[in-house]
């Protein structure tokens, strides 16, 4: 097990609950029984026809709390110690249960220092819940819950004890049925009512369908989805903090039949979701903690794309986990009407980075599955450039065209040489000359020259945040844009550039709020958007780990160099998919 974890260290400050997930793969839940629902009972029966592992236990109030070490000292536990021994004689009290209060007994106890009760109920002990049924008494249903104590011995010895006159009123097919047997073994029955009224803690591991024997138990209907928090990208933090929250990864839920509980005529599913941090112990001799985590859930109608901002500012959550807490995981039960939800996990703060298991666990058939947005663009429109690779790097004459297709293309050459050119603008005419001032003869410039252009430009624009274009990212966008291999682009691959990077500088100022000349890595997943590109998480993630800075900022040059990239491979992809499926094809020249 320490093997598990990375180290004895790291099993420090756990409890129950984790062990028994990590040696079952279940998902437990945790009741306060006095804070439990009104339908604990029915969820106690449910769990008990699939198999599930339920252990329930009695608070002391003596220094051992849940998930904790005794928090007394080592002279606090030699008084207890002494304590208990002058009231040893007290430990087989013969006190009548009914009718009186209960006189607690004293007494020395294995693995720890625990009471036992008048009741023959053990304080700070934990008992195994092995069966939980209803037994026709005296006319009316009486619901009775089985518990073992795992010493073999000290039973509870109230009614429904093992030779409590109740049973006497039960008939031999019953107590064959409930295995009623009058034995000093640990395991005994108790009502439901008294079962409330003396425990304080339960807990039920519910197991997967594999560790089950299918024939034998019903079983739940489960989805696991891995996911992560991604600092700058889909670290978003909780509802508080609307600007972010919208970029936590979201998962879909669908919950397609309702329960079949006949006694229940409202329209609904049951499910359990749990949210559960990984390897934050193995981590923590790198000094990680444990984040504080909960989750929310969303109704959704139609959409399969990520949900926006607006949206979440203008509904509610339909449930969500009752409070955000530092555990290593997180699970609610609840109950909702057959429909489509999102469930968004998080953190309590913004920008905590780490992975995560979400589970769902539902009592009939559901499909789970992370909101995914499928990668496309909008179809970019075909750019004529001086030269085309596809045409061995040389522009062909109307003439040679002529002579390749025959009288077909000579017909189609003659109606493009009868339509004339469309005039340039005086804007262009001027745009044009500036480039054959820069470029000189040839009419082509280099990443050197590049460079110097765009910073001429850049710098009269005093709102934009940058050092100016790096000649690495030049020659990048000289790579991306120059489609015959010469190194150099053109007039015309310059000026696609260029209206592109004035059309990308608009959109940059929309999401520059602050008018801090960068815009904050969280809006990217905007600004993307509305340059007409969809992405999936995965490469949201990429981006804001390859532009942002240390603050989670993208400055003014990381984002035009990110849109170049963005915009040339979705070009060259829609080159090569010929048929438009979405799927191509490539050598290891391509």
């Amino acid at each position: 097990f320490p093997r598990v974890h990375g180290s004895y260290e790291a099993l420090k400050g756990g409890n129950t609950t984790e062990a028994m997930e990590d040696f079952t793969g279940g998902v437990t839940e945790f009741y306060e029984i006095k804070d439990a629902p009104k339908d604990i009972y029915k969820i106690m029966k449910h769990a008990s026809d699939r198999g599930s592992l339920m252990a329930s236990s009695i608070d002391d109030n003596l220094g051992f709390s849940y998930g904790a070490a005794p928090g007394s000292s080592i002279g606090e536990q030699i008084a207890r110690m002494v304590k208990n021994l002058e009231n040893a004689q007290m430990a087989h009290s013969t006190a009548d249960y009914q009718g009186t209060d209960e006189r607690p007994a004293w007494t020395i106890v294995p693995m720890q220092y625990e009471t036992r009760m008048s009741c023959g109920l053990v304080k700070g002990h934990a008992y195994s819940v092995t069966a939980v049924e209803e037994v026709l008494f005296k006319g009316e249903k009486i619901r009775l819950v089985r518990l073992r104590n795992p010493w073999g011995q000290v039973e509870w010895n109230g009614p429904w004890s093992d030779k409590s006159e109740e049973w006497n009123s039960v008939n031999e097919e019953e107590k064959i049925r409930l295995q009623h047997k009058v034995v000093e073994d640990g395991e005994f029955w108790i009502s439901f009512q008294d079962f409330l009224r003396h425990f304080t803690k339960l807990e039920i591991c519910n197991l997967t369908p594999d560790t089950l024997e299918v024939d034998k138990f019903q079983t739940w209907t489960v989805s696991v989805s891995e996911g992560r928090w991604v600092r700058g990208c889909s670290a978003g933090g909780c509802r508080n903090f609307p600007d972010t929250f919208w970029t936590n990864p979201q998962y879909r839920l669908k919950l397609l039949e309702e329960d079949d509980d006949p006694e229940d005529e409202e329209v609904i599913c049951s499910f359990l979701v749990a949210l559960m941090q990984k390897n934050r112990r193995k981590e923590r001799k790198l000094g990680a903690n444990l984040y504080t985590i909960g989750f929310a859930i969303y109704e959704m109608h139609g959409t399969k794309h990520h949900l926006q901002k607006d949206f979440f500012l203008y509904n509610a959550s339909k449930a969500r986990s009752k409070t955000y807490i530092n555990m290593r995981e997180i699970s609610e039960r609840f109950r909702l009407p057959p429909s489509e939800y999102v469930i968004i996990p998080s953190t309590y703060e913004p920008h905590q980075e780490g992975e995560f298991i979400l589970r769902v666990f539902s009592e009939k058939r559901s499909l789970s599955e992370e909101v995914e947005n499928m990668i496309e663009a909008e179809r970019p429109l075909p750019i004529i450039f001086v030269s085309d690779r596809a045409n061995s790097n040389k522009e062909l004459t109307a003439d040679e065209d002529a002579g390749k297709d025959g009288g077909k293309n000579q017909i189609d050459v003659k109606k493009r040489a009868s339509t004339k050119a469309p005039e340039e603008s005086e804007e262009q005419i001027q745009f044009r000359n500036i480039f054959r001032q820069i470029a000189g003869d040839d009419m082509e410039i280099n990443a050197e020259e590049l460079r110097n252009v765009l910073n001429n430009v850049v710098k009269k624009h005093k709102d934009l945040k940058t050092e100016g274009f790096e000649l690495e990212s030049c020659r990048s966008m000289i790579a991306l844009m120059d489609t015959d291999g010469s190194g150099k682009i053109n007039f015309d691959e310059f000026r696609h550039l260029w209206n592109k990077i004035k059309s990308w500088q608009k959109i940059f100022k929309c999401y520059d709020t602050d008018h801090s000349g960068t815009i904050n890595s969280y809006e990217m997943r905007n600004a993307v958007n509305d340059a007409g590109f969809r992405l999936n998480n995965q490469l949201y993630d990429i981006i804001t780990m390859r532009y942002a800075d240390k603050n989670m900022n993208i400055d003014f040059d990381s984002f035009i160099c990110c849109f170049v990239r963005l915009d040339a491979m979705f070009r060259a992809f829609h080159a090569f998919d010929k048929d438009g499926d979405g799927i191509i094809k490539l050598n290891v020249l391509e």
